[in-house]
């Protein structure tokens, strides 16, 4: 019976990791593929990372190409892009925890088991970040229109820039960043505490807990380019490393330091 029991959980295990990496790798290449934007994140990386648009100024970088136009379409559109990036960077880091909440369910309640219960925890978790994309394309939008963001999709305004990556920064050193990357850091401390709750509503407590985290970080591909994939493979490697590796406090909150000296030398126009 316990080898049965052993087997099948290994069996659901291997499957639900199969998913996620299935789920990771697609939203990689989509965003790769650009997301729906009609260009591919290749082709953006090189145009923003060209010296015109940084060194010639919003103005400049503004005038390489039209703005576009916000109908439902592209706004849409836009949606899809940033939700799809965001489970591309974000959804491995979940993988353990999600992995950990089924291995827990199953050993808890036996047969009884829902089998869904970890894919309506990881749908919880995507719709959390879907909601930030959703604000993010707003964001954007709002940006767009007051002339701080490029059709490139990065800023050309200073102060704007200077302000995201200090106030990045400041929220890495933060009480509530640090509690969010605790209980991202402890499958089993988050899994106990919220154990009564249903698949749905834990999922969605644990991608708050992970908003929590690293949503100041994913605003940095304002300034960055948001489709740039330095910006999108180093902020994924970032988050990966600060709730995996050993060290991951003490690097969130180097980072913040760094991320604080980078937007006030920029402020002042040191760099």
């Amino acid at each position: 019976m316990r080898e049965g029991l052993e087997r099948l959980l290994c069996g659901d295990r291997f499957m639900l990791g199969t998913a996620l990496a299935g789920v990771c790798a697609v939203a990689a290449l989509a965003t790769f593929a650009g997301g729906g934007t009609g260009m591919s994140a290749l082709e953006m990386t090189r145009m923003g990372s060209a010296p015109g648009p940084r060194a010639l100024g919003l103005g400049d970088a503004m005038s390489t190409m039209p703005a576009p136009i916000w109908t439902l379409g592209y706004a849409t559109a836009m949606l899809a892009m940033w939700w799809i990036m965001m489970l591309a960077m974000m959804l491995p880091s979940a993988t353990p925890m999600i992995l950990q909440y089924a291995a827990l369910g199953r050993l808890r309640d036996g047969p009884r088991i829902i089998w869904a219960s970890p894919y309506v925890f990881a749908a919880g978790y995507g719709l959390v970040w879907g909601t930030f994309s959703l604000l993010a394309v707003l964001l954007q939008w709002r940006l767009g229109e007051a002339r701080m963001l490029s059709p490139m999709l990065l800023t050309g305004s200073r102060w704007l820039a200077a302000g995201l990556l200090a106030g990045a920064g400041v929220w890495q050193l933060s009480p509530m960043k640090m509690h969010c990357l605790t209980l991202c850091r402890s499958p089993a401390s988050f899994l106990v505490r919220h154990c009564r709750k249903g698949a749905l509503r834990m999922g969605l407590t644990h991608g708050a807990y992970c908003l929590g985290c690293c949503w100041a970080l994913m605003l940095l591909l304002f300034y960055g380019g948001v489709m740039n994939l330095y910006w999108i493979a180093g902020l994924s490697g970032l988050v990966l490393a600060e709730k995996l590796a050993p060290a991951g406090p003490w690097l969130a909150r180097i980072v913040g330091l760094g991320l604080i000296v980078w937007g006030a030398a920029l402020a002042l126009a040191v760099v």
